[in-house]
């Protein structure tokens, strides 16, 4: 089997597992996606979610973030980790939607990446997920199950995106990058795998 058949198994084992996937991470509109995508980084979805429903009731957009402040934020973002990082960053991106968007989100790459805290993954989560533009978002699941199925074999991040951008049509790019997390998590993970119990890779295995 080749890449490109491996591709087209790929998807259509994918949209057979996750017909409809969605954003595992709560949000109303592209100020609190990014926000919750900002909370993501080496922390669970279970926990963002938990720390946004408290956030947003207090401040779910830049005006109300700003006003809040880095302490009240810090406090309740605290287990998602890198609290003080992730502060700052919340609060730094606030004003400067303020200042310079008229308090809305960009639906541009270089909009995004232009806010503190705000890198390639996060930007590429945002523009698919909040203004379903193409992008695909490529996270440590993602780059560890392209390398498990032999899609890519470099390591670094943006090249495995481009990569699996030629390898699948770009109409399956917002629903794709959800779909390999999903079932990375449910039948692919990164140990104690099980081939017999993994679809893809069992199919893989015995061809």
């Amino acid at each position: 089997m080749n890449v490109h058949e491996k591709a087209i198994f790929i998807s259509t084992t994918l949209n057979r597992l996750f017909p409809s996937p969605q954003i595992p991470l709560f949000h109303g509109d592209p100020y609190t996606l990014l926000i919750a995508v900002m909370l993501s980084a080496q922390c669970t979805d279970l926990v963002v979610n938990r720390v946004t429903k408290t956030l947003f009731n207090l401040a779910d957009d830049p005006q109300a973030m700003a006003l809040l402040g880095e302490n009240q934020i810090a406090e309740i973002i605290r287990p998602c980790g890198l609290v003080n990082h992730k502060s700052k960053a919340i609060l730094a991106t606030s004003k400067l939607l303020l200042e310079k968007f008229h308090g809305r989100v960009p639906d541009t790459f270089e909009g995004l990446e232009s806010l503190p805290g705000v890198g390639h993954k996060t930007a590429s989560v945002v523009i698919a997920q909040a203004f379903n533009k193409a992008a695909f978002p490529v996270d440590t699941h993602i780059a560890r199950l392209s390398q498990r199925w032999g899609l890519a074999r470099s390591s670094n991040v943006r090249k495995i995106e481009e990569r699996l951008k030629r390898l699948f049509p770009i109409e399956s790019w917002h629903d794709l990058h959800i779909q390999i997390i999903e079932y990375g998590r449910k039948y692919c993970p990164a140990k104690r795998h099980v081939a017999k119990n993994c679809p893809i890779c069992l199919k893989f295995l015995l061809d």
